[in-house]
């Protein structure tokens, strides 16, 4: 038994048995991840997740959606997931309110859906995996705070129609709440479009007389490389930067100490669990997937499976970076 199977089964007994897998006889089954900008390294890993749950299980897989931050792309992905009546769905919500009815639709259609990295708790969808956002945006706002040794005016970069992202700002919130000469002065929403980031921090530094920015925050992927990028070109110095996920960009300019910290997700175990927890659903034919699991204390499904996240910095980034080269080979 290798190594990557032997852990899976080891997680039945820690307490996903009726979830995971060892191992059965498939055929014909088809599960689909549907998210938005597919092209960047974090859905690249989430990808080599997915194959290799999907190699593992012998099941056809496959990630669809717009290269860009496109949420009616998104849907239309989706809904061509449902049309092909794919064995189980895993999506990455970009847009709460666009996606609801249609996650809702494959429900009904007997399709179990499951949010993944970004969740639609209004809709119908059975569970969510992911990062406990809240968490992420408290230990973000404990190292801001240090890094700003107590004091400064902060510009956010965030994107407000995710859900996410609206609990990783509440989760800085809260945690600044404890320092009140830290003001959040500017909360950007870059609209998934890396130039509003970029183009927003050359005017906020065109500014610097009226209005001096001490700190950027990156609620999102994309936002850091651009912030740090501007900051660079301008052989500007002294500004804190803590940036969010763990993109090759981000990496390298935490080594530069552009960027003081990072807050890197599991995207790779975030597919790779779920594929094989939708398994598991498709093979249990529950009577109906609409049920109110969440209120229910004998759910045979979780509300929510945490898959962690961790700071990287200066201090650690290297064994991150070879730690990540081993896994992916990249």
């Amino acid at each position: 038994m290798t190594y990557r199977r032997l852990a899976v089964c080891l997680l039945l007994a820690a307490g996903l048995v009726p979830l995971l897998s060892c191992g059965n006889e498939h055929s014909g089954e088809t599960y689909i991840l549907v998210s938005v900008n597919i092209k960047v390294p974090y859905w690249q890993s989430a990808g080599a997740g997915l194959a290799l749950a999907g190699q593992q299980l012998k099941v056809a897989y496959a990630v669809t959606g717009p290269d860009t931050y496109d949420p009616s792309a998104e849907r239309q992905a989706l809904q061509s997931a449902v049309s092909k009546k794919a064995t189980g769905i895993l999506v990455s919500v970009a847009d709460a309110n666009l996606l609801k009815d249609d996650i809702d639709a494959a429900i009904k259609a007997g399709i179990p859906v499951v949010t993944i990295d970004s969740d639609a708790p209004a809709s119908k969808r059975l569970f969510f995996i992911g990062t406990n956002n809240f968490q992420v945006g408290q230990m973000g706002g404990k190292r801001l705070a240090q890094e700003l040794k107590n004091k400064g005016n902060v510009a956010v970069f965030t994107m407000p129609s995710q859900p996410n992202l609206n609990e990783r700002m509440r989760g800085y919130l809260e945690a600044l709440e404890g320092y009140p000469q830290i003001k959040v002065t500017h909360i950007v929403d870059i609209k998934g479009d890396p130039r509003i980031a970029f183009d927003t921090t050359t005017q906020f530094l065109g500014n610097d007389k009226k209005e001096h920015i001490d700190a950027f925050v990156c609620l999102e992927a994309i936002s850091g490389n651009e912030v740090a990028t501007v900051l660079d070109n301008n052989g500007i110095k002294g500004r804190v930067v803590i940036a969010m996920d763990a993109d090759p960009a981000t990496l390298r300019w935490i080594q530069k100490g552009v960027i003081a910290a990072t807050i890197s997700q599991k995207p790779f175990t975030m597919a790779f669990v779920g594929l094989r927890m939708l398994d598991n659903l498709h093979h249990e034919n529950f009577a109906a997937l609409d049920s109110d699991w969440a209120r229910d204390s004998f759910a045979p499904v979780p509300a929510f499976v945490d898959t962690g996240s961790a700071l990287v910095d200066k201090s650690n980034v290297d064994a991150f970076i070879a730690a990540s080269k081993s896994l992916t080979g990249k």
